[in-house]
């Protein structure tokens, strides 16, 4: 079994409160899950009203296909308007490695 993961720091436009971030970030989240059947949260800077760290983990049972999936929602992100990427952090594992 192989796990991967993925963690986007990203730079919110014009938003002034926690609630305006939260419209943003909760279909971010909805259209990931929904995108490509992963789990995902909003995973930090919880308490920032500009920026949002967002969480997204991958199991299968082929390592290429963790990378694909972990590549194309990297790109989903990237790719929104609203947002600004600043870094995307991965991490892929076996769970032979234990």
């Amino acid at each position: 079994m192989w796990i991967g993961w993925i963690e986007f720091d990203i730079l919110l436009g014009d938003v002034h409160s926690l609630k305006e971030k939260r419209s943003f970030v909760r279909p971010l989240v909805a259209d990931l899950r929904r995108t490509f059947t992963v789990a995902a949260a909003e995973t930090g800077s919880l308490n920032l009203h500009r920026r949002a760290g967002v969480g997204v983990a991958v199991v299968a049972a082929d390592s290429r296909h963790v990378v694909d999936v972990l590549d194309s929602v990297e790109n989903f992100v990237a790719g929104r308007p609203e947002f600004e990427l600043l870094s995307a952090r991965r991490g892929l594992s076996n769970s032979d490695d234990a």
